[in-house]
């Protein structure tokens, strides 16, 4: 799960990225690069939705792992 994690992290912060963008610049990223609404451009802005709702259970999870002695 540990390279999940990290994919899914690293969308979520392309998405964060883009979207900052957007508010600070009316810049889409995404869209300037693989085109206005293609195919390909619809599936990085699903992945990165899936992404961020695949994080969303990182609040859920242990922050620290505490082993016996």
């Amino acid at each position: 799960m540990r390279s999940l994690d990290i994919i899914s992290l690293v969308l979520v912060v392309i998405g964060a990225i883009n979207w900052g963008l957007i508010g600070f610049f009316q810049f889409d990223l995404v869209a300037s690069i693989f085109g206005n609404m293609s195919t390909f451009t619809r599936i990085i802005y699903a992945l990165v939705g899936i992404a961020g709702l695949y994080a969303i259970s990182f609040f859920g999870r242990d922050r620290e792992r505490t082993t016996e002695r």
